[in-house]
């Protein structure tokens, strides 16, 4: 009754301005935190276009071809059975972490965000957590390549590279590529001069690696 005929107490009123001020900040860093997510995701999308345009810059200037990219992924947690334990789940006792990534805090994480001059030293899993998202196939669909996601996520350690890069475009190669050609379309097959091959790798992987609207 004397709340409405006077209005709310002072301290009350005060500490709704703070509760508002407060919710109004957290939003503000959150929305900062996303687009600063977003340009260090496209730095690292840009690096990794980068290191592959030089790779395969060198393997065709060597006439090396028929080499692929390898992606490799730690799960840094698993239980004494092998089983992997999903992100944001308790360890029990007696389970296994991997040691040899450390865990970052939040402020570690906001410092290399907030400087984009770290941006290049960005190693995902390494000092920038990342996720896997599980995902199950079906089991009435023989010819599904990619499963359902689950929503289930595991901390990784990811790792690129490119791999098998002793195959040069000898005699064989160019035999094989003459047979095939006769068969199938000549720019489908692996067996390429190294100039065309390097030219569809590379296409491949910014498809691969292009952003997701």
């Amino acid at each position: 009754m004397m709340n409405r005929l006077f209005g709310k107490p002072k301290h009350e009123g005060n500490a709704l301005q703070t509760l508002d001020k407060l919710n109004e900040t957290l939003e503000m860093l959150e929305k900062k935190e996303k687009v600063l997510l977003k340009k260090a995701g496209q730095e690292v999308v840009a690096l990794i276009f980068r290191q592959v345009d030089k790779d395969c810059e060198f393997l065709e200037q060597e006439r090396i071809m028929d080499y692929s990219l390898l992606v490799g992924i730690h799960f840094r947690e698993a239980s004494v059975a092998g089983e992997l334990i999903p992100s944001g789940a308790r360890t029990p006792i007696g389970e296994f972490e991997d040691e040899t990534a450390p865990r970052l805090s939040r402020v570690d994480v906001d410092q290399l965000l907030s400087d984009p001059t770290r941006w290049a030293s960005i190693r995902l899993g390494g000092n920038m957590p990342a996720r896997a998202e599980r995902t199950m196939r079906r089991s009435d669909c023989e010819f599904q390549l990619v499963g359902e996601p689950t929503g289930e996520y595991y901390e990784v350690v990811m790792i690129f590279g490119i791999i098998d890069i002793l195959q040069d475009y000898d005699i064989s190669k160019k035999l094989e590529h003459a047979y095939k050609s006769i068969q199938y379309d000549p720019t489908s097959i692996s067996a390429v001069d190294p100039r065309l091959y390097s030219r569809r790798f590379r296409d491949f992987i910014f498809k691969v690696f292009s952003e997701d609207d």
